[in-house]
């Protein structure tokens, strides 16, 4: 039996591992997805070795970079992006020590496909990325790609470049008007500290505004509850998810 996963920690909220059962048993693959849950990527190389049926692995918080040096190849978009959310496990027959990975990143994808229906076309958008980690970076590739200006939003701007970061503290106002795309790509919010939220000023968001979150455990988080109280358009991570896990299917298969 083909064996597939995701790394990552903590991996309660994960839905990825349902996703792959439920179309594994609907369409009569002979396969299953485990959960790895490892607190040192260093572990990585424990899970292919014990594992050698294993053919695939998704790569969720905080793994995304630092993955990166575990790698044989990395293909084009992956590497542009500077995250890996998809690893492909290539192994050589009769020898269990022997294995080759290439990463790929479908975070690109998902987010796209998923961000770009809900884009007005009469409404010129300016993005804020809140968080600076793996996920954000496939967000601000999509956004510089479809021509949307973005600036990341973290709790430290101080070493970051000022003119594509800023802190939390600095979300005056005329940002939060004139930014009318905001995308959660930090775990804040995910099951269960599902009363945590991003510390914007969300009395300064208009229906004109959308909050888009990269977490789909809960279905409406706190961030996306503030965002609709005041008017704005709100969606979540899942079906970035599915499409992402999708993509991710064809590589391993290709």
């Amino acid at each position: 039996m083909d064996t597939y996963g995701l790394i990552g920690f903590p991996l309660k909220h994960s839905f990825s591992s349902r996703f792959f059962t439920d179309k594994f048993r609907k369409e009569n693959i002979d396969a299953e997805y485990l959960n790895f849950e490892i607190e040192d990527i260093l572990d990585i190389r424990r899970i292919i070795l014990f594992n050698q049926h294993l053919k695939g692995l998704n790569v969720t918080i905080p793994y995304k970079e630092s993955v990166l040096p575990f790698l044989n190849n990395i293909s084009p978009e992956a590497e542009k992006i500077g995250a890996v959310n998809v690893i492909n496990v290539l192994r050589k027959p009769g020898d269990m020590y022997f294995y080759e990975l290439t990463g790929y990143n479908t975070d690109y994808i998902g987010f796209k496909n998923s961000l770009t229906p809900l884009l007005k076309q009469e409404v010129d958008y300016k993005a804020l990325i809140l968080g600076t980690g793996g996920a954000s970076k496939a967000v601000s590739q999509v956004l510089t790609d479809i021509g949307i200006e973005w600036c990341t939003v973290s709790r430290n701007s101080s070493k970051k470049d000022k003119s594509k970061a800023i802190s939390y503290n600095e979300l005056s106002t005329d940002i939060m008007v004139t930014h009318k795309l905001i995308i959660n790509a930090t775990p804040v919010g995910t099951f269960p500290e599902v009363d945590s939220c991003p510390d914007i000023p969300y009395n300064n968001l208009t229906k004109d505004h959308i909050l888009y979150d990269l977490v789909y455990n809960p279905e409406e988080t706190l961030f996306m509850r503030k965002g609709k109280e005041m008017g704005a358009a709100t969606k979540n991570g899942l079906e970035m998810l599915k499409l992402q896990a999708l993509a991710a299917w064809e590589i391993w298969n290709s």
